[in-house]
């Protein structure tokens, strides 16, 4: 990617995506398309987990790193970690990738069925396909937005569903520098756009349609390469018409970043 110039939607991982960009010898063009907005209560934790007690769970699923440790950090801040690990250890532990993994294996959190690569929704929904969940308590850790295809096809098998909320995604309070990348792109100076989550596209394109620039943004991005993360993000880019050049496999950073640079080689 030496001399060309790669837009980076990213937020929380932005600064060492640009590092890796500049490392190959890129031009890195900041572009947060995401904000993430702590969104856990405390009162309501305390509660599920003494609820738990009587009522115990007979799954959980845990969908990402950040929102494990924010759980962790409010069950820490209310003294009852060690009775949320004992609900843990009397049930089924399902993962989806290696974020939230690490995170419960450093409180030693038995895991039971993590989810294969490329790590999405169908992935976790096969792990748990060895199991009736007719009538079972199903807790999910929510990352962002409600994952609504995970709801539907977990109380399509008959399972009592419940979330916890630890993180919400919303626009950045500054829109500004995505407006920057439009106008980089309709100057064409853009060589390409990288995409690490599904909300990006979907806060990109509401920006957009609220300045009118929809169909623009779509010729540009069109004009210009794009890089997808993984499947979820790609299908996301697919509802808005947008071709995708590059995703890797696995759909992790490093592989990103090198699949990138193959595709400028």
């Amino acid at each position: 990617m030496k001399d060309k110039t790669i837009a980076i939607l990213e937020n929380r991982s932005g600064e060492q995506l640009a590092d890796l960009v500049r490392k190959y010898g890129g031009t890195p063009f900041p572009a947060p398309a995401l904000a993430e907005i702590p969104d856990i209560d405390p009162v309501l934790i305390a509660q599920m987990v003494k609820d738990w007690q009587s009522d115990q769970p007979d799954f959980f699923i845990f969908q990402t790193g950040v929102g494990v440790k924010a759980l962790f950090v409010t069950t820490d801040s209310l003294g009852i970690s060690e009775q949320f690990l004992q609900i843990l250890a009397s049930s089924v532990v399902a993962v989806r990738g290696a974020k939230p993994t690490a995170a419960l294996r450093s409180r030693n959190v038995r895991i039971d069925l993590p989810a294969s690569e490329p790590y999405t929704t169908t992935e976790v929904l096969a792990s748990l396909d060895a199991y009736s969940l007719a009538g079972k308590l199903v807790v999910v850790q929510r990352y962002g937005d409600t994952n609504w295809e995970l709801q539907k096809a977990l109380e399509a098998r008959g399972a009592r569903v419940m979330e916890i909320a630890t993180y919400r995604w919303s626009l950045p309070a500054n829109t500004q520098p995505m407006v920057d990348m439009m106008d980089a792109l309709d100057d064409n100076v853009i060589d390409m756009v990288c995409f690490t989550s599904a909300s990006q596209v979907y806060n990109l394109f509401t920006v957009a349609e609220q300045l009118g620039r929809k169909e623009t943004l779509q010729a540009g991005l069109n004009r210009s390469l794009v890089a997808s993360i993984g499947p979820v993000c790609t299908k996301a880019l697919d509802m808005f018409a947008i071709k995708v050049d590059v995703e890797p496999s696995p759909p992790k950073l490093g592989p990103f970043i090198s699949a990138i640079n193959s595709k400028f080689a």
